[in-house]
């Protein structure tokens, strides 16, 4: 049977980071490898729809990928010896004679069970600063588009394209190898692999684009990942704040749109809606947090999320703890998202003039193309009276808004 669009794309989106991780370990270089799959796709969409889709189309695509890699090496006299020597090894996989590289990789499949864990693990590489780290790891294993980065990052795309082009260069040009990293290693990377599986959830919870306010997938493999991490590494507070995290946001799935597929804001959510079982099993990861006393980031946003779980209603929410909690928040991480979600505790604790205030005090520039301050501030500026003034902001927020169900939402708000 051939092969259908739709299905090419669900193997790019399950197999792109495969593919393009194995290759940068082989062959030590991150753009190679990139262009490589690319192309390896493209020879995929022009064959399978007259071949069919192969038995394992992730070995087709990596194999594909590996052969023309080497041809563009063999083409390329500039190229330094060492990815020639690369092809020598991915051959010595076929050998019966035990390879002390391959050996290694098995002793990382030995601590690191999951494939897309152990890559995101391989992939957030040292040499780069985490911000890099993160960004990269989406581009090569998230199925990321440059833009869709951008956006989580606060940045313009080409700032985006730039940042990554670095990095790319900065591995290639300090010959800084995808050795297999030890377990001893792996804390030092976890922050950034927290960080890239806490950005695939963002991106499920509120689709960047697409007809469905969620993508359900991205959300259940970063629950699923989140899992895997604290399994891995049950001792470290940050991967159970991030899986307590996931786990509470995550419960309000179900609520979150009507019958008709509208968004519902969380003030006028049904909460009996809400999925009690993974809220009681977040508040039970947040108590074996706070015996540990060790908090972060993921930790406390978790508790802000458990802060909201705990309310029978909107109006019973506690604000003012949920404030503190921004607060601390903000202390280690004082960045305008953090800062938005800071002035909205605020405007409904202390009003919305209070939220507005706390709003003045980010860097507008920084987040002239960010729609959540946008909708933030046309919300806070609709109760303090201010019409002309919300309506401007609302049309900005929409302007900015990929999302259909969102937009429909941000429509209709402004048209209240």
């Amino acid at each position: 049977m051939s092969a259908t669009g739709d299905e090419l794309a669900t193997v790019f989106r399950r197999e792109c980071g495969l593919c393009t991780a194995t290759l940068i370990r082989i062959l030590g270089d991150v753009e190679l490898a990139e262009d490589a799959v690319a192309e390896a796709f493209a020879i995929a969409a022009e064959a399978w729809p007259r071949s069919g889709t192969p038995p394992n189309p992730g070995a087709w695509i990596t194999t594909t990928a590996h052969n023309r890699a080497i041809d563009r090496l063999r083409r390329e006299s500039s190229r330094s010896g060492r990815h020639l020597a690369a092809h020598r090894l991915l051959e010595a996989n076929m050998e019966s004679e035990p390879n002390p590289e391959l050996a290694e990789f098995d002793d990382f499949v030995d601590v690191v069970a999951d494939d897309q864990l152990r890559l995101m693990f391989l992939c957030c590489h040292p040499a780069l600063g985490v911000d890099a780290q993160v960004a990269l790891t989406l581009r090569l294993l998230g199925g990321f588009k440059t833009p869709d980065i951008a956006k989580a990052f606060l940045v313009a795309e080409e700032t985006m394209a730039q940042r990554l082009v670095r990095a790319k260069r900065k591995l290639r040009d300090n010959h800084a190898p995808y050795r297999v990293p030890s377990a001893a290693e792996l804390p030092d990377r976890l922050h950034a692999v927290l960080a890239a599986i806490s950005v695939v959830f963002t991106a499920g919870h509120t689709a960047i684009r697409g007809d469905e306010l969620l993508r359900v997938d991205l959300c259940d493999e970063a629950i699923r990942l989140a899992r895997v991490v604290v399994e891995l590494m049950p001792d470290e507070p940050e991967a159970l704040g991030l899986l307590a995290l996931t786990l509470l946001t995550d419960a309000r799935r179900d609520a979150r749109t009507d019958a008709d597929g509208r968004m519902i804001r969380l003030a006028d959510q049904d909460r009996a809606r809400w999925d009690r079982a993974r809220i009681a099993e977040g508040h039970l990861i947040m108590r074996a947090c706070l015996r540990r006393n060790q908090p972060g980031m993921f930790q406390i946003q978790a508790a802000i999320a458990a802060v909201h779980a705990d309310a029978a209603t909107a109006a019973a929410t506690d604000w003012r703890q949920i404030v503190a909690l921004y607060d601390q928040l903000f202390a280690l991480r004082p960045d305008a998202v953090v800062a938005i979600n800071r002035a909205v505790a605020i405007g409904e604790l202390d009003g919305p003039g209070a939220g507005l205030l706390a709003l003045e005090l980010i860097d507008a520039d920084g987040v002239a193309s960010y729609q959540p301050f946008h909708a933030t501030r046309a919300d806070l500026l609709a109760r303090s009276g201010r019409r002309e003034e919300s309506d401007a902001a609302y049309s900005r927020a929409i302007e900015l808004t990929e999302n259909p169900i969102e937009r429909r939402f941000l429509t209709e708000q402004r048209a209240c």
